[in-house]
């Protein structure tokens, strides 16, 4: 099964750059600094220590139990909280200065953005960890996209190629909405239960399947369309997806100050 190594994730994780006065689970013993950044970010970072981060340690020490799966840590990780730098593609000039101020009130600012960008690193697919037949299925997923997104130059037709995709293989479509330029699709997988006992309720819809989707995912990418693959299934059987224009959002810590003032 692709993922991390559990050793190599908990080094990364334990590395999370808290700022003066903070200890690494998130209690702030002089709370001046991660305050005064917090100010400025809309209270993002307070909710990345306090909520966020302890559950991220949390699921973790869990995978490496063998209890959880890479894509229940990716899941968490990709639900961070976000202090937003775009809407869609226009830019938010009132939350960039506010992130250019808060990275020069404290280091910690574009530390967090490092760590998460190697976070997320470690928890994407990485080829040469994919088992032979998870590679089959990213290969099949990739050669299988030049068809099935042959002429689609928009996210408003990929995403109902998509859909199409979707329906054929008895993925039930409960939900479409358009939000920032992205086209959203919320659905629910029908094999969630398949191999459960053994491996995992998302072993099948997720950690296999979604092979195919990452070959789409690499087919797209070299297009320029972002297309996000099922996500937000924890607790519940309706995942979702979403298509846009490469880079349509911006958001710290996912993109470092250096990166914002690098576009503005």
């Amino acid at each position: 099964m692709a993922g991390p190594d559990p050793a190599e994730l908990r080094r990364v994780v334990d590395a999370f750059p808290a700022a003066d006065g903070d200890t690494a689970d998130g209690d702030a013993t002089d709370g001046d600094a991660a305050d005064g950044v917090d100010d400025l970010l809309d209270g993002t970072y307070g909710r990345m220590r306090r909520d966020w981060y302890p559950e991220l340690a949390e699921l973790t020490a869990a995978y490496a139990a063998g209890d959880v799966l890479r894509e229940d840590v990716l899941e968490h990780v990709e639900a961070v909280p976000s202090f937003r730098l775009s809407d869609g593609a226009a830019p938010l000039p009132g939350n960039r200065r506010a992130l250019a101020a808060a990275d020069e009130a404290a280091d910690e600012v574009a530390e967090v953005a490092g760590w998460y960008a190697t976070l997320r690193s470690m928890l994407d697919d990485d080829p040469d960890d994919l088992t032979r037949l998870e590679g089959l299925l990213h290969g099949f997923g990739y050669v299988l996209a030049h068809g099935l997104f042959l002429g689609a130059s928009s996210p408003a037709r990929v995403v109902r190629r998509l859909r199409l995709a979707y329906r054929s293989v008895g993925v039930s479509i409960d939900e479409t909405e358009r939000e920032a330029g992205a086209e959203r699709t919320t659905f629910t997988c029908p094999y969630r239960g398949v191999g459960a006992r053994r491996y995992g309720e998302k072993w099948v819809c997720h950690e296999k399947l979604d092979r195919v989707d990452d070959g789409y995912v690499t087919y797209l990418a070299e297009r320029g369309i972002d297309y996000q693959r099922p996500r937000d299934c924890d607790g519940s059987d309706r995942c979702y997806s979403t298509v846009a224009r490469d880079g349509p959002e911006l958001w710290w810590p996912k993109t470092a100050p250096a990166a914002v003032r690098a576009r503005s």
